[in-house]
């Protein structure tokens, strides 16, 4: 594996260690504010955490300006419908059916990647197939299986999340990430709040009320892990990258096991276990 595709998977599994961490976050801010209220303001200190980070950087950098806005107002777009899908669907079903069913773009991602002439080798395919596998044995612990109200719901989340990860993949090689992040999360934040305050009642005492968890969700898992998601997704089969992404499951469950003292059963260690041989099998160097 080359040097930049080795930092460009640490990047992605630092992206993934922090939004399993984010899951607690999400589950407390969303029983303080509405899910539109939540998601606004979150993306909304995301894009103000990328202001310094963008003053610093070179302000002589030229790039197109027009792809640029055009890729921050899709990814926006994008992110705003997938996460609010999400934080609807986790108030309507389990934590591990949400986790099982939000991570299944990384099989939806290289059935759409058919129709963008991207096509994955066999490795790839096998690593699909085995993190499925993984996901299931980690998040499905019961034995029946049956879509109700949120798992539709998050079954739509992961469709628009998939969406989500081609449309960075197409943009991020044009422009510069941390720009197109800070745009990504105005667009969400401002689309969310517009919800919020039609749907919803927002007020800045509830809202300061669950400061913690929003603070959380806006500076690592927005300001940060989307960042880091754009920057690591570069020159990267999408189809990896949201193998690597996927593992966002597995460090949920390993950070209840370790913060919350959450003991992991056999069934759901034999899913981390499959899901880290699938990361493993889907970068090794393939035979031409």
């Amino acid at each position: 594996m080359k040097t930049g595709q080795m930092r460009n998977s640490l990047l992605l599994l630092l992206t993934a260690f922090i939004w399993g961490a984010a899951f607690v976050a999400q589950s407390v801010g969303g029983e303080a504010v509405g899910c539109f209220t939540f998601n606004g303001v979150r993306s909304l200190i995301g894009a103000l955490v990328l202001l310094p980070v963008i003053w610093l950087m070179d302000a002589k950098k030229k790039e197109d300006q027009k792809t640029l806005i055009t890729g921050g107002i899709c990814c926006g777009v994008m992110l705003c419908i997938a996460s609010n899908f999400q934080q609807f669907g986790i108030s309507f079903t389990t934590v591990g059916k949400a986790g099982f069913i939000t991570a299944m773009y990384i099989l939806i991602v290289p059935i759409l990647g058919f129709f963008m002439k991207k096509k994955p080798g066999l490795q790839v395919w096998l690593g699909v197939v085995l993190a499925v596998m993984g996901l299931y044995l980690l998040c499905m612990t019961s034995e029946s299986f049956s879509l109700s109200k949120g798992d539709f719901l998050v079954l739509i989340c992961a469709g628009f999340f998939s969406l989500h990860i081609l449309i960075i993949d197409y943009f991020s090689p044009k422009v510069d990430g941390v720009r197109m992040s800070c745009i990504q999360f105005l667009v969400c934040g401002i689309l969310s709040m517009v919800m919020a305050f039609i749907f919803e009642t927002p007020e800045v005492s509830v809202i300061l009320s669950g400061w913690l968890p929003i603070l959380y969700a806006g500076v690592l898992s927005c300001g940060v892990a989307y960042t880091l998601q754009i920057v690591g997704q570069k020159n990267m089969d999408p189809t990896v990258a949201s193998l690597i992404l996927s593992l966002e499951s597995v460090f949920s469950v390993l950070a209840g096991w370790l913060i919350l003292n959450q003991t992991l059963s056999l069934r759901e260690l034999s899913g981390c276990v499959l899901m880290f041989l699938a990361i493993i099998l889907a970068q090794l160097p393939q035979k031409k």
